[in-house]
């Protein structure tokens, strides 16, 4: 009851739990500030500097100018940077009151790109706007995080205790995940779905329930490798790659020998050999390749920590934001830290053929516009999460120190009034 009535008191003065009140050193608090966008910034310009390197041969080959897909990358970059700033400026509780239906409009966006799409190479994922082209599984990735998030906070009762509050997202995010398959685009509804799974295991979510779920999904996940020709043949290949070499494993091969090449320092920036026509998809899928062979063991350490440390920031601000008692900030910086974490981890697996080949792009670094744009979005709404949870605790701290000087003020007036009392009960 002691504990009950310390937190009810607690929340009446706005005060944080003893917890929260971290008092840094205002040059610590400073740096503090800045280290996740220096990372996500270090980040965007190695992958920029990447693409320049990954993409001149094919670049000049094709459009006549060896950094053309270079400049587009800053472009996209520039109109990140320029929504996201915007973004920036709403609170969470805009997200969270919007997330159903950023998620219907994920599910309108799947449908549309079955009819409208622009096929390449057998898929249809993109919508051609004519300028550009946009990719609707990368804003899907980020509309079922911020719909899932909001869910657990409103229905975080349910989902803990009763099948149907478990089942209900995960039935909406199967529909979601099944016109995923119908582009097809395997590799993005598998990240979909191991981020859903993350978020509500940490929900939660009953280990016999989500024993099931894991057998169901291993099953299913089976059965549409097996039942897909193409699926198959990736599958297979990717187990030995070296006995077709010069057709299903190919693009494989060609990344192994890239990344074996760089050794510990790598060839030095440009000259990479794979990237001259040898290594499909050098400045895309396959980026992580080439940085491996310019750049070594080196280049690929940095490249780890960077994200290493903005997966680690992202699951500091979700502790942060649970013990300040913002729920959906703490989901919201969870599924994005996954969604990051899983995406890069998938991305660099499949150059070192440790996983199935998959057209997952490596977080701010490999070129495209639609993931450009949309991790800038993620980023903004981490960094947001970021400056809330700041803020909070900095509120907490002036009212506590409030709070501690008008207890101080107060004590000399009541023993004033408590010796007064004294004296007349003594004349008395």
């Amino acid at each position: 009851m002691s504990g009950i009535v310390s937190k009810v008191a607690v929340g009446r003065l706005n005060i944080p739990p003893k917890a929260d009140m971290r008092d840094d050193d205002p040059q610590k608090s400073r740096a503090s500030d800045h280290a996740l966008l220096m990372a996500i910034v270090g980040l965007s310009l190695i992958g920029v500097v990447m693409i320049a390197s990954a993409s001149m041969a094919f670049a000049a080959e094709i459009y006549q100018s060896p950094f053309h897909f270079a400049l587009r990358q800053l472009l996209f970059l520039s109109i990140g940077l320029a929504v996201g700033a915007v973004l920036f400026m709403q609170p969470l509780s805009v997200w969270e009151k919007y997330g159903p239906y950023l998620f219907i409009l994920s599910l309108v966006f799947l449908v549309v790109v079955l009819f409208v799409g622009k096929e390449v190479n057998g898929s249809k994922r993109w919508i051609d706007l004519g300028v550009f082209t946009v990719q609707v599984s990368e804003t899907v990735k980020l509309f079922i995080i911020v719909y899932l998030a909001g869910y657990l906070v409103r229905r975080g009762e349910l989902v803990k205790n009763t099948f149907g509050g478990f089942a209900k997202p995960l039935l909406l995010i199967s529909i979601a995940c099944f016109l995923l398959l119908l582009e097809p685009d395997f590799g993005a509804a598998v990240v979909v779905v191991l981020t859903a799974i993350a978020m509500l295991f940490v929900a939660g979510v009953k280990l016999v329930q989500f024993a099931a779920l894991m057998a169901v999904l291993s099953v299913v996940g089976t059965m549409l490798i097996i039942f897909s020709p193409y699926r198959l043949r990736r599958f297979v290949s990717f187990l030995d790659p070296f006995s077709d070499p010069f057709n299903s494993g190919f693009q494989l091969t060609q990344s192994l020998i890239a990344i074996g090449s760089g050794s510990w320092s790598g060839s030095g920036l440009g000259n990479s050999v794979q990237k001259l026509f040898y290594l499909p998809e050098a400045h895309t899928d396959f980026l992580f390749a080439v940085l491996c062979e310019e750049f070594g063991f080196i280049g690929v350490l940095l490249v780890v920590v960077l994200y290493g440390f903005i997966l680690w920031k992202s699951f500091k601000l979700a502790k942060i934001a649970d013990e300040q008692g913002n729920r959906f900030a703490s989901y919201l910086a969870l599924g994005i830290g996954v969604w990051i974490g899983l995406q890069s981890f998938i991305n660099m697996g499949v150059n070192m053929g440790i996983l199935p080949t998959k057209g997952i792009t490596l977080p701010m670094m490999s070129y495209g516009g639609s993931s450009a744009v949309v991790f800038a979005i993620a980023f903004a709404i981490l960094l947001r999460i970021e400056y809330e949870t700041r803020q909070f605790t900095r509120r907490g701290l002036q009212n506590r120190a409030a709070y501690t000087a008008s207890d101080s003020a107060s004590k000399p007036a009541s023993k004033r009034a408590s010796m007064h009392a004294s004296e007349a009960n003594y004349g008395r």
